[in-house]
């Protein structure tokens, strides 16, 4: 029963050109369409189940709600039994040929699979190290960047702040040499004020003394002989008196 089902599923497969026709017409146009630019997911590490080596494990679970668990194992055998009764497939010289070269494929997959597999691996992870550190640097690199990009950007914020301060300088310059200058004025003047008021008061003084000098010159000459020898006795005979009175005083 399954080998005519296969038998009708290939036929029908066989006479469709319009099915593969259209098979080939999608797979152009997904290949085409903006899809094809979206990023690829990343592959596994590892392969999925087999079985027998060969055979995928999805297609026993596929067909395990239809045949139940005997159901591959028996579709298998079906095939190999018609095309052995049809003829399809003769066994001939080659297919010894092809069992002992499967033998000997088998058993050097099995002896010296695990090492090649464990090499391979030991390859693959050294350039996947390598590939890391790269992508480490490169990321490293525009971290830095970006912060570089970042305290670029802050100082282009704050640049007004600085020239706020720049103006305030300025401004601050210009009145300090305002006051300066005000003040070196100030002084000027009041040195001229002070030199004018000392030029007055030297007039005043010597206005002052060439009147005393005057008076006194005038007494002077204005006192006769006469009058000056009557004062110097006037004042000898004072002289005298004060000493008595000064002597008297003592004594007692």
């Amino acid at each position: 029963m399954l080998s005519r089902l296969v038998l009708v599923s290939g036929h029908t497969l066989k006479n469709s050109g319009s099915f593969g026709a259209c098979l080939v017409q999608a797979s152009r146009s997904f290949h085409q369409s903006s899809q094809s630019l979206a990023p690829v997911p990343p592959l596994p590490e590892k392969g999925g189940k087999v079985r027998h080596g060969i055979f995928p494990e999805e297609l026993f679970t596929l067909l395990y709600p239809k045949t139940g668990v005997t159901g591959p194992y028996m579709l298998g055998t079906g095939l190999l039994l018609y095309m052995l009764s049809k003829e399809i497939y003769v066994i001939n010289h080659e297919t010894f040929a092809a069992a002992s070269i499967g033998a000997v494929v088998i058993y050097g997959i099995k002896k010296f699979g695990p090492s090649v597999a464990t090499f391979a691996d030991k390859l693959n992870e050294d350039k996947v190290a390598k590939a890391q550190e790269v992508k480490d640097q490169a990321m490293a690199t525009l971290a830095h960047g970006i912060e570089d990009e970042k305290k670029e950007q802050w100082r282009v914020e704050g640049r007004h702040f600085l020239f706020d301060a720049k103006r305030n300088n300025v401004a601050m310059l210009l009145e300090t040499n305002y006051r300066e200058r005000l003040h070196m004025v100030t002084n000027e003047v009041k040195k001229r004020l002070d030199y004018q008021v000392a030029l007055q008061n030297l007039h005043r003084r010597m206005e002052q003394e060439h009147l005393v000098n005057w008076v006194e010159q005038s007494v002077v000459k204005s006192i006769t002989p006469q009058q000056e020898k009557e004062s110097i006795s006037k004042c000898i005979a004072d002289l005298k008196v004060l000493a008595k009175s000064t002597q008297a005083k003592a004594t007692v």
